[in-house]
């Protein structure tokens, strides 16, 4: 045997000898290999954390459309071209009838066969709402990104309800995750060939060297897409009318000017309807800046425009005009008593923020014939005559904490002594059961005017006049009750005192008092030594791009709480409004805010 032959062949056209570059080049493929498998678990772990920026919830928008009060659920569209599912949902009351529905596209777009559609209605639909409080749903086909109107015809008005469907844009972080993979499986494949068919196996460290700076970038990316900031905003730092429609991330320009909004005038047309008779209150939103229409309003707490109009029998209606035409809005409605009513609207434009606007003027209603009829949009069955002064049911009348019945349900209310420039809660119990219902996105609103002259406050006739010069209006919120599982012990409710002002509250589980007295026009409330149960706000709020609870749930309260600080001593009128068994509840109250320092 001969030690000096040379090894047996392998392979046909082998010299039988094993090259120093193919070893190489097959550990370099394993190294790639296991680079890759290394970096594709790190970026499969690091996933869940990419921030979906086109992700977005339903819009809910509320519409006084007529004698019906809607809300109208537009469902998010998952894909262009795509449904575009809208619910309407009905309240106690609610007549039947239908409902046609349309489509129309409002942006300039490049493509001239879409450009040509604005303005037109692309899709139809009829909804048949039922006599009874429910959900009624149609579809329409949505067919490119950008700002779209939602008409809505009832036979006799027509409302525009904008709307912008986002487009389906992929965020930088994305774009690198998917090319960083995408060029590292490329030059894998380039690495391979060069590992076979080169026999230097310097040469396939060039493309596996590629390979991994593309599986870096694209894990770079994965690990730090959720830590990047958000693109432009519309309004202060891009044109909120033209950038950023469709595609958040078109606009990567320094920011050098700023777009916000300015305040805005809110006029109030005539209203020649006189007390008892229904009639079309049309208003008009103009620019404060330019005196242009400002067709810029946005969907604020479930609505484009919150109106409120507080009459001078001390009733509130809390309405959500129709839009009509650019930046013109109307309600219809019936004013049941002569008087003054004090209006004031808020809303929220693009890129302006929320605004809560009062009308210069209110409106002055003309005496009418005798109307015992169900007041429209308010909390019903106010009625008066001619020549006298309104008979005020006593679900009408305010009062001060304690017990009383509006609409049949039970409603206590407890609350602190509340004081100039210190923080007050105010919690009402609705019913004894949990079943309140999400209205415009919150469990509970409080609205406040004040402070007022005792007389004023407490007359029969002159609370619109005096509404309209208050010096503080507020509008605030609940958004749930306890969420401690707690209940509070051994609390009283305030003498006489009727908690004002609005705000976020998260204290339940208060201890409601009794009326068992009345001083100074108030109600005086003691505790009765029971702890209240608890509510909760899970589910209400959304939460990764999901939407909110909308009215079709019935599982808040019973306990709707307020916080809210009084700037200045006085009597003040409070309504606190909360929805329950598919109705509206608006309850009055008075409330008298002691000086700072304890002095009464």
């Amino acid at each position: 045997m001969n030690d000096n032959a040379p090894p047996t062949s392998v392979g046909s056209g082998s010299t039988g000898r094993i090259h120093p570059g193919t070893s190489c080049a097959a550990r370099v493929v394993r190294v790639v290999a296991a680079v890759l498998c290394a970096l594709g678990l790190s970026a499969v772990a690091a996933s869940p954390a990419r921030a979906d920026p086109t992700a977005g919830g339903d819009l809910q928008v509320a519409q006084t459309l007529g004698d019906r009060d809607l809300t109208f659920m537009l469902r998010r569209v998952t894909g262009l071209p795509g449904p575009l599912h809208v619910d309407v949902l009905t309240h106690r009351g609610t007549a039947a009838g239908t409902l046609r529905l349309g489509a129309v596209p409002t942006g300039v777009s490049a493509d001239r066969a879409e450009g040509s559609s604005a303005g037109t209605t692309t899709s139809r639909a009829s909804v048949r709402l039922g006599g009874t409080p429910g959900s009624y749903g149609a579809a329409l086909d949505i067919d490119r990104a950008g700002p779209w109107e939602l008409v809505v015809d009832d036979g006799s008005r027509t409302a525009r309800i904008p709307f912008v469907v986002p487009g389906q844009a992929t965020s930088p972080p994305e774009l690198a995750v998917f090319g960083g993979f995408v060029t590292a499986g490329v030059l894998i494949l380039v690495t391979l060939f060069v590992a076979v068919r080169v026999r230097r196996g310097a040469w396939v460290l060039l493309p596996a060297g590629g390979v991994v700076a593309a599986l870096a970038v694209a894990v770079t990316a994965a690990l730090l897409s959720a830590s990047l900031p958000p693109p432009p905003q519309p309004g202060g730092q891009v044109d909120a009318t033209n950038d950023n429609v469709t595609d958040p991330y078109a606009v990567v320009r320094p920011v050098t000017n700023d777009y916000s909004r300015p305040p805005v005038s809110l006029e109030l047309g005539s209203y020649p309807a006189k007390a008892g008779e229904r009639g079309t209150l049309r208003l008009s939103v103009t620019d404060g800046a330019t005196g242009l229409p400002a067709d810029d309003l946005v969907v604020h707490d479930g609505a484009l425009m919150h109106l409120l109009v507080i009459g001078p029998t001390g009733e509130l209606w809390h309405l959500h005009p129709i839009r009509t035409a650019p930046a013109t809005y109307e309600v219809r409605l019936r004013l049941p008593a002569a008087g003054h009513y004090a209006v004031s609207a808020e809303f929220a434009r693009l890129g302006g923020g929320v605004q809560q606007v009062r009308s210069a003027t209110g409106l002055t209603v003309a005496d009418g014939p005798e109307h015992n009829g169900p007041a429209r949009g308010g909390s019903s069955r106010n009625g008066s005559a001619r020549g006298g002064a309104p008979a005020l049911p006593a679900e009408l009348t305010p009062q001060g904490p304690g017990t009383r019945t509006i609409e049949g349900v039970p409603v206590r209310l407890s609350a602190p002594s509340p004081t100039a420039g210190e923080a007050s809660t105010l919690t009402a119990r609705i019913g004894d059961t949990p079943t309140l219902q999400p209205w415009l996105g919150m469990v509970g609103h409080m609205i406040v005017v004040g402070p007022l002259d005792k007389a004023d406050a407490t007359s029969p006739t002159r609370m619109g006049q005096a509404a309209q010069g208050a010096p503080v209006w507020a509008h605030a919120h609940s958004m749930g009750g306890d969420m401690s599982g707690h209940s509070a012990h051994d609390m009283r409710a305030a003498p006489a005192h009727d908690a004002d002002a609005m705000g976020h509250g998260d204290t339940g589980g208060m201890e409601h008092g009794n009326a068992d007295a009345m001083e100074d026009g108030h109600e005086t409330g003691k505790g009765d030594g029971h702890g209240a149960g608890t509510g909760s706000m899970s589910g209400l709020m959304p939460l990764n791009g999901d939407s909110p609870a909308d009215e079709t749930v019935a599982a808040y309260g019973p306990d709707a709480s307020f916080v809210y600080t009084f700037s200045r001593p006085g009597y003040y009128r409070v309504w606190i409004q909360a929805e329950r068994d598919s109705a509206v509840l608006t309850v009055p109250y008075l409330l008298r805010v002691s000086p700072a320092g304890g002095a009464r």
